[in-house]
């Protein structure tokens, strides 16, 4: 058994090191899904897997808790598969590897699978619990939210018995969550030609690699590097001052995570290789510079490789990189209400640019249907002047706060009471699954809390030991006095 299985709460840690066993990328779920069936069988808890592929997990209230209200507690299944570049780890087959950094669990190499396996843990230890008092509760485990939402989405209406719901799925101890920001999809596609390569000219792989990433909704207005906008200036550079051409690009790999990595083939004359090398070594120091203050492990390279066959024809290069520069990536604006959260964004999160194909993949947020409007317009304005077509999917509309919420009052006294402190309300500008859910279950009191995580989507994600023992206590306390129906 690992070690992070012995932590306080035993009962969560040990759910969780259990999880961490089970390869559960996203898109790559059947065997968490039948994991969660084989646990609820084996402690004798109702469960079953539903249309859209969550799993249910039901307990009838304890003796004389009957007249309760019903709590539907949510969590997602699915994690973000980042690796660090030298890992070999395959998230399809391989467990993560975890270890204990002071106050911190860790995996090596790897992302942890803490968001939003801390969440499906709690629940987990509900179900197994039989001393604990509460109204008849449920629990809802999602599939594949990080790529699309797509449990929520596909939830079937009628299922939850919840009068309230718990989202699981916060990642700041403390701070209760009553609002969140609506997303939608922008995919870009474009053909282009090639054409031959001639003798004269060298290749070169270009790698930018290093950044911190991170989450593109919770961590967007940090000012994080993004390394397709990096990389789209340099390579803009070398087609004007050496003469590149661009063969294939390819940078980030999840469509909600802040790109680290982009690499890019392209060819150069023999005479500007020269150049070019030091065009990548000056802005290896430029990119230091702009973001002395927020990454600390910029890795800007090239090497010299066979001269490719095809490049990309001329002209087709010209407004593809134009797009590229031009795509918005960051924030738009910040809530007017609430000057500290983000309103609007979008991320440049994927390109990949081969063989004649250029593809371009842009999550946009907005706690505003205006706003998201507005920024998948833009989005979808810039490619469609370089002859992309763009389609838009995914969407989810953002979760209106309700400050008057029942649960929320209701775990503000017990948090207070717990702790000698009072909570924090907030809305987040990360998408939850609240607010679809509550599109089918409008009668729903929903409010979202967790213990601390840091750095979700990437390889230093990181789960605050001492922040599980008191999530604990009030997610047991709240189960316990849960309103009269």
């Amino acid at each position: 058994m690992n070690e992070i299985a012995k932590l306080n709460p035993e009962c969560i840690w040990r759910n969780f090191d259990a999880l961490t066993q089970i390869p559960r990328p996203s898109g790559h779920v059947e065997k968490v899904q039948q994991f969660l069936l084989d646990f609820a069988k084996g402690i004798g808890v109702e469960a079953f897997q539903d249309a859209a592929g969550n799993i249910v997990m039901r307990k009838p209230a304890t003796p004389g808790m009957e007249n309760r209200k019903c709590i539907t507690m949510q969590a997602h299944m699915d994690m973000v598969p980042q690796k660090s570049p030298e890992s070999k780890h395959n998230f399809e087959t391989d467990p993560i590897e975890t270890y204990i950094d002071g106050d911190w669990v860790k995996a090596r190499g790897t992302t942890l699978g803490a968001d939003d396996g801390l969440g499906v843990a709690a629940i987990m230890a509900v179900m197994e619990d039989n001393t604990l008092k509460h109204g008849p509760i449920e629990g809802l485990i999602t599939r594949d939210e990080e790529t699309g939402m797509y449990g929520a989405n596909d939830l079937p209406k009628g299922e939850l018995n919840g009068d309230i719901l718990f989202n699981l799925d916060s990642e700041t101890w403390g701070k209760f969550v009553i609002g969140s920001a609506g997303g939608i999809d922008v995919t870009c596609k474009r053909d282009y030609k090639q054409v031959k390569t001639a003798s004269g000219e060298t290749g070169v792989c270009i790698t930018l690699k290093g950044l911190k990433g991170g989450h593109s909704g919770l961590e967007i207005h940090e000012g994080r590097a993004n390394a397709n906008k990096l990389m789209a200036r340099l390579v803009q550079k070398a087609i004007v001052d050496y003469k590149a051409r661009l063969v294939s690009w390819h940078g980030g790999n999840m469509r909600n995570a802040i790109p680290f990595k982009a690499e890019v083939v392209m060819t150069v004359p023999d005479d500007n290789l020269k150049g070019l090398k030091k065009l990548v070594k000056e802005l290896k120091g430029l990119f230091e510079d702009e973001f002395k203050h927020i990454e600390d492990g910029v890795d800007l390279t090239l090497k010299a490789i066979d001269r490719p066959k095809e490049k990309m024809a001329q002209d087709d290069q010209t407004v593809i990189l134009r797009a590229i520069y031009a795509c918005h990536d960051g924030v738009v604006r910040m809530i007017p209400a609430y000057p500290n959260v983000v309103e609007t964004s979008s991320n440049l999160a994927i390109i990949d640019i081969e063989g004649g194909k250029a593809a371009v993949q842009i999550l946009a947020r907005s706690a505003r249907e205006d706003m998201k409007e507005y920024i998948t317009k833009m989005l979808m304005t810039c490619f469609h002047m370089a002859d992309f077509k763009v389609e838009t999917g995914g969407s989810y509309v953002g979760w209106d706060p309700n400050p008057d919420s029942e649960a929320l009052q209701m775990l503000l006294k017990l948090y207070k009471e717990l702790f000698g402190e009072d909570g924090i309300v907030q809305v987040d500008h990360a998408g939850l699954e609240c607010s679809i859910i509550l599109g089918k279950y409008p009668h729903m009191d929903v409010v979202s809390f967790g213990p601390t995580l840091r750095s979700p989507h990437t390889t230093i994600e990181r789960a605050y030991i001492p922040a599980a023992e008191p999530f604990w206590r009030l997610l047991v306390k709240a189960l316990e006095e849960v309103p009269m129906k």
